[in-house]
């Protein structure tokens, strides 16, 4: 019977190569000559720092374009409203998640359901696992994924027959 998981999963490598290629552009940004600003990170954290709130902004689309670049959606990431503000500096801490939670996973299951499509979906872990008779309807599943408003990053792995 064929199945496949739906997992989050984050590239610690692709990530880390994002933050170095941000980093790059940031040296060469004639906008943030004089400015103390960085971009680090700390496993799945990355923290963008720099002297005001605008410049946290600038920065973090920057961050964002470059991670795109990598393949790594920057909208999974849990982000703070506002910078933190501390001296004379402001920080942005993006926290990149892994693994799918339990409410998403359910949410995930709920809309397979509700797509009428000959399949079971079961939640195990931090993972949900489709079992199907036809891969037609697996493909389905994953292209009705795919189309949703889910915003945190899903991929599809151990596609079985």
């Amino acid at each position: 019977m064929p199945s496949f998981d739906i997992v989050s999963e984050i590239d610690e490598v692709a990530l880390r190569h994002a933050v170095d290629n941000a980093n790059r552009e940031l040296a060469n940004r004639f906008d943030f000559r004089g400015v103390e600003a960085s971009i680090e990170q700390n496993g799945l954290d990355v923290t963008l720092k720099t002297q005001s709130d605008f410049q946290v902004q600038q920065l973090e689309e920057l961050f964002a374009k470059a991670a795109v670049k990598q393949g790594i959606s920057v909208a999974g990431a849990d982000r703070p409203e506002k910078p933190e503000h501390s001296g004379k500096t402001f920080s942005l801490t993006l926290t990149f998640r892994q693994g799918i939670e339990q409410p998403l996973g359910k949410q995930i299951v709920k809309m397979i359901k509700d797509s009428k499509l000959k399949v079971q979906a079961s939640i195990q872990g931090d993972q949900v696992r489709v079992n199907g008779k036809k891969r037609d309807d697996l493909q389905a599943v994953m292209s009705l994924l795919r189309e949703s408003s889910i915003e945190t990053p899903l991929q599809f792995n151990n596609f079985r027959d």
